[in-house]
């Protein structure tokens, strides 16, 4: 089958902010990751060496002078020493381990340097999702020119209510072309300004179209690339300095590690009582906001607004992220609930790159499930909470643990 993943920058721009701050913090760690399948999916037979093709054409794809001068020009919060490390990367498919049930179910780790390993996720999961759609036959009924109409409207509609939205929609994704298609359209019609109401008057649009967490597609369309950390951080550090205090060790060494920049903070991985009890008005300062990845959204506005007023911080100042699985008329209800209290914007993904016709999305993640700080010391497992039922991940005597600690109900 073709090569699916042809660029080195077909990634998720939190891959690389969290890379640079692996290398800056804890350069000999060694982690695993672990594929989840909530749908518990079975996979045709065959598929997991029709995988295991698309890892093994990945060392030949490196990153190029072009991609390197686009992210140093466009995440500039990356030291220029990072962009050498980058161009001696190459993808080590020896980490990578698949297999296959009887029943098609796929398993896959994911286990090495915590360096080397990240760059694993994004790659893998855009892989599952685009050759189950074509295995599926979906990409073969694939209508171009109806769902780049459908794209259009989503962006006009988003755009019209006025909601400051990005694409954060690679891991699930119907296909590179459409996921290309995508983005495109949603910079088209940003770029046609605006609108003509009922009564024939032209008005600028409302909302915004940011930018895209694929780098690839930032670059090709020239826009920004939204990312800056993902749960594995809290995950890793957990079993450094235990679940109390995590939260605010990643703050503090992710804000010192980028100096100020970067700083949406993604708070939700043991629950939001843990975070919220210890975050201090520094570090809710030094951050430009948080992002809502899990729970009710409603009640996660209300908590973060009475945290800041606790702590003598005006909420309408910070920034908030929504990025918990949201589809438009979703996002645009959390909109006019938020209603300018704070400085709402959206993350979307699946409703974006696979919401395609005539065909289901998967629901698939890669997690950490161990670690050790360097490859002399034991090896601890990982887990992720959530404030969401059904998000829990890891082993599950940790994960009830932990439950148990912080005094929260099974997950």
């Amino acid at each position: 089958m073709e090569q699916i993943i042809t660029h080195f920058t077909d990634n998720d721009a939190y891959t690389y902010s969290c890379l640079y701050y692996i290398l800056e913090t804890y350069p000999r760690g060694e982690v695993e990751y672990t594929f989840f399948d909530r749908n518990h999916t079975c996979y045709p037979k065959g598929f997991d060496k029709l995988l295991q093709e698309q890892v093994d054409y990945m060392p030949g794809v490196v990153i190029t002078d072009e991609e390197i001068d686009f992210m140093a020009r466009k995440m500039y919060y990356l030291p220029l020493w990072f962009f050498v490390f980058l161009k001696g990367y190459r993808f080590n498919p020896a980490e990578v381990a698949i297999s296959q049930d009887e029943q098609g179910h796929l398993g896959i780790t994911i286990k090495g340097k915590w360096y080397s390993t990240i760059m694993w996720e994004m790659v893998l999961l855009s892989c599952i999702s685009q050759l189950m759609h074509t295995l599926n036959g979906d990409i073969d009924r694939y209508d171009a020119a109806l769902e780049e109409q459908r794209s259009r409207e989503k962006a006009r509609k988003a755009l019209k209510a006025g909601l400051v939205i990005s694409d954060f929609g690679q891991r699930r994704r119907f296909s590179m072309q459409h996921h290309d298609m995508v983005v495109r359209t949603f910079k088209e019609v940003q770029d046609e300004g605006g609108y003509t109401d009922a009564e024939g008057q032209f008005k600028k649009w409302p909302g915004k179209f940011v930018g895209t967490s694929n780098v690839y597609l930032a670059m090709k369309y020239d826009l920004t690339p939204i990312g800056t950390m993902s749960h594995q951080l809290v995950e890793f550090e957990e079993n450094v300095s235990g679940v109390y205090e995590c939260n605010f060790n990643v703050m503090k060494k992710f804000s010192d590690v980028y100096d100020g920049d970067n700083g949406i903070y993604l708070y939700d991985c043991f629950g939001d009582k843990v975070f919220f009890s210890n975050l201090s008005k520094r570090m809710a300062m030094m951050y430009k906001g948080l992002r809502v990845d899990s729970g009710n959204e409603e009640e996660q506005l209300e908590k973060i607004i009475a945290k800041y007023k606790s702590l003598g911080i005006d909420p309408a100042t910070k920034q908030i992220v929504y990025s918990n699985g949201l589809n438009l008329d979703r996002a645009i209800e959390i909109h006019n609930y938020t209603a300018g209290r704070m400085q709402d914007s959206y993350g979307i993904g699946t409703y974006l790159t696979c919401d395609v016709t005539g065909c289901s999305p998967s629901n698939i993640v890669i997690k950490l499930t161990r670690m050790r700080i360097t490859e002399l010391r034991a090896w601890h497992d990982c887990v992720k909470l959530s404030c969401d039922k059904g998000k829990t991940l890891g082993n599950p005597d940790k994960c009830k643990y932990l439950l148990k600690l912080l005094g929260e109900e099974e997950i």
